[in-house]
């Protein structure tokens, strides 16, 4: 059995990811950390032994390196879910929800993972396109059950659906629950050993943050969107830099303290130019002037 051609490595560590293991952990009592890499970057192949003792950890069937591991397919599996995220980040549901029609029925998209991401935003669209949090919350749940056990550690994708729930409840004006939920998707990140995706704890540390300034809890608010900037810079990650300095600048402005609050709401502006997304400055200077116009 050859797995040359199949685009093996890339089908192996895509399944590891989503099972949130290291390379370590898959490669206990199979093989050697060093054979993971080899085998991810195929630089060598695992024997049929060990190639059926890795679908077993991963806990998908021996033919799932195959059935969607050619080149051609898998690039395109992978090339969807990529735009999808694009559009999710541009918050264009509309895109993403033509997207979904046209592959659902795609045999490809019927595997685990690929299904499960379908699924997940299928959920994201249906409450946000529809209005219908209810149907929302229910495919979000169907989501995370594909592949979530209870009593089990999440892993970093059901974290994420997770975290789409919790900013779902917010944006519905469910704020307990929100705020529930994303203690609880912040907990789980902080078991995994690693996060392949450092945006995640942005998502959750930025949507508590909105969450609790809307009960009024403006500084614990502002001890969240400090974690937020702290991890951009850390990071070197501009993903909702702007929206955090935003939520620190309106923060300061409710506790009094325009003067602080305006140097946020400023800085967040130069980040949303220098991010040439001039929508969301121009909002921001909209929403100064009127905050401090009766300051």
């Amino acid at each position: 059995m050859s797995l040359v051609g199949y685009n093996f490595g890339k089908i192996l560590k895509s399944s590891r990811i989503f099972k949130g293991l290291t390379e370590a952990q898959l490669a206990a009592g199979i093989c050697s950390e060093e054979d993971i890499i080899q085998f991810e970057q195929e630089e060598k192949y695992p024997t049929i032994d060990q190639l059926y003792k890795m679908a077993s950890r991963l806990e998908v069937e021996l033919n799932h390196f195959f059935d969607i591991a050619s080149t051609d397919t898998y690039n395109y599996a992978i090339a969807v879910t990529e735009l999808i995220k694009k559009y999710k980040r541009e918050r264009d549901y509309a895109a993403i929800n033509e997207i979904i029609q046209k592959e659902q029925d795609n045999p490809l998209f019927k595997h685990t993972s690929f299904n499960q991401f379908l699924i997940w935003h299928e959920g994201i669209c249906t409450y946000y396109l529809e209005e219908d949090k209810q149907k929302s919350i229910t495919l979000l749940e169907q989501a995370l059950a594909m592949t979530h056990k209870e009593q089990a550690l999440m892993t970093e994708r059901e974290i994420e659906i997770l975290t789409s729930m919790a900013i779902i409840e917010k944006d519905s004006g469910d704020l307990d629950t929100a705020v529930n939920l994303f203690r609880n998707a912040l907990n789980q990140l902080t078991e995994l050993p690693q996060v392949q995706d450092s945006s995640i704890w942005l998502r959750i540390l930025y949507g508590l943050a909105q969450a609790l300034s809307k009960q009024e809890k403006y500084e614990e608010s502002l001890i969240y969107c400090s974690k937020g900037i702290d991890n951009c810079i850390y990071e070197e990650n501009m993903y909702l830099f702007g929206e955090l300095y935003y939520q620190t600048g309106m923060n300061f402005i409710k506790l009094g303290k325009e003067n602080k609050g305006k140097e946020y709401l400023e800085k967040a502006i130069m980040i949303f130019k220098l991010q040439q997304n001039d929508k969301f400055a121009s909002l921001v200077s909209t929403e100064m002037e009127k905050l401090l116009k009766y300051c």
